[in-house]
C-alpha cells in the first residue's frame, strides 16, 4: 500500500473522529428516574382511585399524565421485606433474611440503585430509604442501597409525629449536586402515614369531618373512634402527596420533567388491622401511578395488568440500558413494565399479567421462639387464595405481648376493648384471631375479604387450581417452604437487639413494650377459652 494513500485517508479518518465526537456529546442524556414511596398506604386511598376523604392531586396528575395500574401488589406486606423487593426484583421468598422485618441484608444481592450508580447514574434519596435492618458491604461498611443519604434539611411539622425532614429541600439539594448531563435516580421515602399519629389531626387540622368518610372497611366497626383513627392516616397520606407535588414542580423548573420516569406507590397497606402486615387487598394491595412524558405512549390510562413490585427494577435497569449481568443482577424474577408504557392500550395490555403471587415469613416478634406467621398467596382475576403454613400460631402476633404484628393505634384499641360482647367478638376475630389453613376470597365482591369461601365445593375446584399454580410456581422459584425448609427463615437473626428473644424477655419480666404498640394492646391474662 503506497505512502501517498496514508497521506490521502489520513484526514478523512480525522474528520470521521471529529465527528464520531460531536456525536457522543450530543447523544441523549439517559432518563432519570424518580421513585416516590409512602411509608404504609392501602390502594383505595388515592383520589385517583375514586377515594373523596384523602385529596391526593399530585398522584392524580402523575396518573393523569401517565398510567394509573389498578392491580399493583406487594409480595410481602412489611416495610423491609417489600423494599427488598423492589430494589432487587426478588419475591421475598427468594431473598434469604431478607424476606423478614429487621433483617441483615444478604450481601449476595445488588439493588438496583448499586447497579445504577456503578454504571454512571447519580443516585440518592430522602427520607426512608431501604429498612429496617443493616445492610453492610464484606468490609463491614453502611451499603447504600437506596443511594446516598440526603435528608439533613429540616422543617417545622404540621403535626405531632410526622417527619421534620424538609423532603422537597432535601430533593433540591439533591438536584443543585447532580453533574451536568448525568442521568440521576432519585427515591423519595416519606415516612408517612406510617404511625403514630396526632389523635385527631385530620379533624382538628386536615379540615375534615367523620362524614366525609363514604365507607368504614367490613372488618372494622364503624364509630367515631374508628372514622377518626381513619381521618389522621388521611391527613398524613395527604402530606406525603403535597410534598411529591412540589418534587415535581423542582423537576419541571430544572427542565428535567420529560425525561423523567416517575414512579409513585406505597410499601405496604394501611398501619391498620387487617392490613400492615397481613396478607388481604388492604395488605398487598397498592397505589401505582407511573408518568414519563419521553416515554409513555397514550397517557391517560387505566391498566389493569396484574404487576408485581419485582417489576420495578428491571425495568428500572431497561429504560437504563443496562443489563442484568452488567448489573450484577442477573438473578431478578420480576419483568419489565416497558412494554406496557409503549403499548397505547387500556385495560388488559399483557394477556399473560392475569396473576400476583404474595406472601409473608416473619415480621415482627411476640411468639413464641420469636416465630413469624408463614403465608403465601395467589391473587388470579378476582379471587384471592392464601395458604396459612402454621395455622396454630396468632398471625397477628400473640396477645399477651400486644399482638405485635400490629401498630398501636385507635382501631386496634376498640377491637381489643370490645373483644367480649358480641359484636366485638367478631372484629377480634377477623383482625386478631386464629386462622384456618386456607383461605379464599372474592375480591371483585369482597374486597375487605371477610367471606372466606374456602370451604365452600362450589369453590372447591377453583381452589385446587389456584393452590396448584402457586405452589408450582414457588417450587419454580425455589421457595424453601417448597421443599420442607421453611424453618430457615425463623433461624435467621434480627437485626434489631431489642428483638432478640423479645417473647422469653418479655414473659421473664425483662420488657413489656416494644414501642410501637400501645400499653392497652398487652392481655396478659389472655387465653383462647377466656375469649369467649
Amino acid at each position: 500500500m503506497s505512502k501517498n494513500f496514508f497521506l490521502l485517508f489520513t484526514p478523512l479518518l480525522f474528520l470521521l473522529g471529529c465527528q464520531e465526537n460531536k456525536t457522543s456529546q450530543t447523544q441523549p442524556k439517559k432518563p432519570n428516574i424518580l421513585f416516590a414511596i409512602a411509608d404504609d398506604a392501602t390502594w383505595l386511598h388515592m383520589s385517583a382511585y375514586g377515594c373523596k376523604w384523602v385529596k391526593t392531586p399530585a398522584f392524580d396528575s402523575v396518573a393523569k399524565e401517565g398510567i394509573l395500574f389498578m392491580n399493583a401488589y406487594t409480595p410481602n406486606a412489611k416495610c423491609a421485606p417489600s423494599r427488598s423487593s423492589i430494589i432487587t426484583g426478588r419475591n421475598s421468598w427468594q431473598l434469604e433474611e431478607a424476606a423478614n422485618h429487621w433483617p441483615y441484608f444478604p450481601q449476595k444481592f445488588t439493588s438496583y440503585p448499586e447497579a445504577l450508580s456503578n454504571n454512571g447514574y447519580y443516585v440518592g434519596y430522602t427520607g426512608k430509604g431501604w429498612g429496617p435492618g443493616i445492610a453492610n458491604d464484606a468490609q463491614g461498611n453502611k451499603r447504600q442501597l437506596t443511594g446516598k443519604a440526603f435528608s439533613e434539611i429540616k422543617t417545622t411539622p404540621p403535626a405531632n409525629h410526622i417527619s421534620n425532614n424538609d423532603y422537597t429541600a432535601n430533593f433540591k439539594a439533591f438536584m443543585d449536586s447532580v453533574p451536568e448531563n448525568t442521568p440521576f435516580c432519585f427515591w423519595y421515602g416519606s415516612t408517612e402515614p406510617h404511625r403514630a399519629y396526632e389523635f385527631g389531626v385530620g379533624l382538628n387540622k386536615g379540615n375534615k369531618q367523620l362524614s366525609d368518610i363514604d365507607e368504614v372497611p367490613a372488618f372494622w366497626p364503624d364509630n367515631d373512634s374508628v372514622r377518626t383513627d381513619m381521618l389522621d392516616y388521611a391527613f398524613e397520606l395527604e402530606y406525603f402527596d403535597q410534598h411529591l407535588g412540589d418534587i415535581l414542580k423542582v423537576l419541571e423548573e430544572k427542565g428535567e420533567l420529560d425525561n423523567t420516569l416517575v414512579v409513585v406507590t406505597a410499601d405496604n397497606g394501611m398501619p391498620f388491622p387487617r392490613a400492615k402486615g397481613q396478607a388481604y387487598e388492604y395488605s398487598n394491595h397498592l397505589p401505582l401511578a407511573v408518568m414519563w412524558p419521553k416515554g409513555i405512549k397514550n397517557p391517560g390510562r387505566e391498566v389493569s395488568d396484574y404487576v408485581s413490585f419485582i417489576d420495578f427494577a428491571p425495568t428500572f435497569l431497561e429504560i437504563a440500558g443496562i443489563d442484568a449481568q452488567t448489573g450484577n443482577m442477573q438473578s431478578v424474577t420480576g419483568k419489565s413494565l416497558l412494554p406496557i408504557f409503549q403499548s397505547e392500550k387500556s385495560g388488559q395490555v399483557i394477556e399473560s399479567r392475569d396473576f400476583v403471587l404474595i406472601g409473608k415469613e416473619r415480621h415482627d416478634i411476640g411468639r413464641p421462639g420469636d416465630n413469624g406467621f408463614p403465608i403465601r398467596g395467589i391473587v388470579k382475576g378476582d379471587m384471592l387464595y392464601i395458604h396459612n403454613f402454621e395455622s396454630d400460631r396468632w398471625p397477628a402476633g400473640n396477645p399477651e405481648t400486644g399482638y405485635l404484628n400490629v401498630d398501636g393505634g385507635a382501631v386496634k384499641s376498640v377491637l381489643i376493648a370490645n373483644r367480649k360482647t358480641k359484636e366485638g367478638k367478631f372484629f377480634w376475630e377477623m383482625n386478631l384471631g386464629k386462622r384456618q389453613q386456607e383461605e379464599l376470597y372474592n375480591i371483585g365482591k369482597d374486597p375487605s375479604c371477610v367471606e372466606n369461601l374456602s370451604l365452600n365445593p362450589e369453590y372447591t375446584d377453583r381452589m385446587a387450581q389456584m393452590r396448584d399454580q402457586l405452589f408450582n410456581a414457588l417450587k419454580d422459584e425455589g421457595d424453601p417452604r417448597m421443599f420442607d425448609k421453611g424453618y430457615i427463615f425463623d433461624e435467621f437473626k434480627y437485626s434489631d437487639k431489642k428483638g432478640v428473644n423479645f417473647y422469653e424477655r418479655y414473659m421473664n419480666g425483662e420488657e413489656v413494650n416494644h414501642g410501637w404498640v400501645n400499653d392497652s394492646d398487652f392481655e396478659p391474662e389472655f387465653t383462647e377459652e377466656t375469649s369467649n
